[in-house]
């Protein structure tokens, strides 16, 4: 599917991936609709400078799920060709040691709001024969680590939703991409960082977001249906997967918990 004149909406927009993916649309020629939790005055004018066909700004907190309802009768009439899932929230750490309200709100941002989205919109795609779900997992969700539990658990639950919709969605020219995100330098990323240097250490190869929004624009036009990791991080992806107890083992090598009290 190519961008030019398509109605894109997209979550998270105001950073990371999907700041950089709305400029790639923008250069485009998209129609943008933009999920900002916090206000952006400049994000519009720059998108439209870059050459964006129309830019239209949503204000809202994905954890609060009336906000999400809100947004769904918003834009459920509009011509809506690819949704792009790609708010994420972080919560990370021994799991004895994180707060339930933090681990309440990442899921309902990462998993419920994610598949409230996609049942408001899917509707009008269906209706069209035409669209695109495009939904961001990690690829925690195969490659799991001490620390990552909750997060881990969202990511394998969008990934999990993402290939059972694809599923039901035959014949009905509505596809789906699921994202299996590897290290990106996100501000989400410097955190897990800061978490992991202190209990283990993982070699691991980074890219920026503009270079990953340019990956996902390339996987949109051909059309794939998962967007997976290459290099050192592609490599640990396919050993977590195929050789999960060998993974296994070299994890708990290299994890040392710590003992404070």
């Amino acid at each position: 599917m190519e961008l030019s004149n398509r109605h894109i909406v997209i979550t998270g927009a105001n950073r990371g991936i999907g700041r950089a993916f709305a400029r790639v649309c923008a250069e485009d020629q998209a129609h943008l609709y933009l999920i900002l939790r916090t206000e952006d005055p400049e994000l519009k004018n720059l998108l439209l400078k870059e050459g964006a066909k129309s830019v239209t700004i949503k204000q809202a907190d994905l954890s609060n799920k009336d906000h999400v309802k809100r947004l769904v009768q918003e834009l459920k009439e509009a011509p809506i060709d690819i949704l792009f899932n790609n708010a994420g929230m972080l919560s990370a750490g021994y799991l004895e040691e994180q707060s339930i309200d933090a681990i309440y709100d990442m899921v309902q941002v990462n998993v419920t709001s994610l598949m409230q989205l996609t049942w408001g919109l899917l509707p009008g795609m269906i209706e069209r024969k035409r669209g695109l779900i495009v939904n961001n997992s990690s690829i925690m969700a195969y490659v799991h680590l001490p620390f990552a539990s909750t997060y881990a658990a969202t990511k394998a639950a969008v990934a999990g939703f993402t290939h059972s919709l694809e599923q039901e969605l035959k014949e009905t020219g509505v596809k789906t991409l699921l994202l299996v995100t590897p290290a990106v330098r996100t501000r989400m990323l410097e955190n897990l960082e800061e978490l992991y240097t202190k209990t283990m250490k993982i070699p691991y190869s980074s890219q920026s977001p503009q270079q990953y929004a340019m990956m996902i624009r390339d996987a949109i036009i051909h059309d794939l249906k998962v967007l997976e990791p290459t290099g050192i991080t592609g490599l640990a992806l396919k050993m977590a997967k195929f050789a999960a107890p060998l993974f296994g083992k070299e994890v708990q090598r290299r994890f040392q918990r710590s003992t404070r009290k």
